[in-house]
Order: structure tokens, then C-alpha cells, then sequence
């Protein structure tokens, strides 16, 4: 018993010599584990998060009497497939994560008018109310 928990020592603290059998079943057994593992068994994709290019959100208007601001988002930063409450949500996401202004405040969209263009929608007019300066 003693000899197998020295061997187990000695493998968790990779105290064998360079060049020795164990040493090299080591060595051989971690290059299996790398190269025979499936990729399906990790789940570590990158967290790709695309940042809008100038441009792609811009402050159209300002109305100072209803509190308002209408913003143009570009069409290819949100999901064409999402259905209107889906859809208001990624646009606060967006324009919270996005938007200098607005970053770290509390708003509130009122309406989203898509913007065609020979049939295909190419932005959305996202109207915002922004709340009393109230921070988050």
C-alpha cells in the first residue's frame, strides 16, 4: 500500500526523472488525453460579442418636450427572426451596452418602427425615454 501511494505522490508531484518510464508514460498519456479527447466534451467557445461599427447606431432626433430620443439601429445588429418583445429587448441590450450616453443609466424603449427598403428591412427607428437620471 505504502509503494502505491508513493507512486501516486510522485505522479502528482511529476517528481520522476526526464527520460525514465514513468516518466515518459506520462508524457504519453497527457499527448493521448489532448489529441484523442472530442471537442464535443468541451463547451468553451469564445464569447464572441460584436461591437456596432460607427454608424450602425445613431442619434436621429431629440425631442425635449416628450423627453424622447429616436434612435436608427442597423438591421444587422439585432436578429431578424425576433418576434416584438424578444426584439425590444435585444434593442435595450444593445443600445445600453452601446450607446456612451445611455451606458449605466436606466431607460425605457416606447416604440420600434422597422425601416424597409425594397421589401427588406435595413434598420429600426427604436424610440427611448430615458428615466430621471437615475443611475443603475
Amino acid at each position: 500500500m505504502r509503494k502505491l501511494w508513493r507512486m501516486f505522490v510522485r505522479i502528482v508531484f511529476w517528481s520522476y526523472e526526464r527520460g525514465s518510464v514513468p516518466y515518459d508514460l506520462m508524457v504519453i498519456a497527457i499527448l493521448l488525453f489532448v489529441l484523442a479527447t472530442p471537442r464535443k466534451w468541451f463547451h468553451d467557445q469564445p464569447n464572441l460579442i460584436l461591437r456596432p461599427v460607427s454608424g450602425q447606431i445613431r442619434l436621429v432626433s431629440m425631442d425635449p418636450a416628450t423627453n424622447t430620443e429616436l434612435f436608427r439601429v442597423d438591421s444587422s445588429l439585432l436578429d431578424p427572426g425576433l418576434r416584438p418583445p424578444a426584439l425590444e429587448s435585444a434593442a435595450h441590450g444593445l443600445l445600453g451596452r452601446s450607446v456612451t450616453s445611455l451606458s449605466g443609466t436606466t431607460f425605457q424603449i416606447v416604440a420600434i418602427e422597422p425601416v424597409t427598403s425594397q421589401g427588406q428591412v435595413v434598420a429600426y427607428n427604436v424610440t427611448i425615454k430615458p428615466a430621471s437620471g437615475v443611475r443603475q
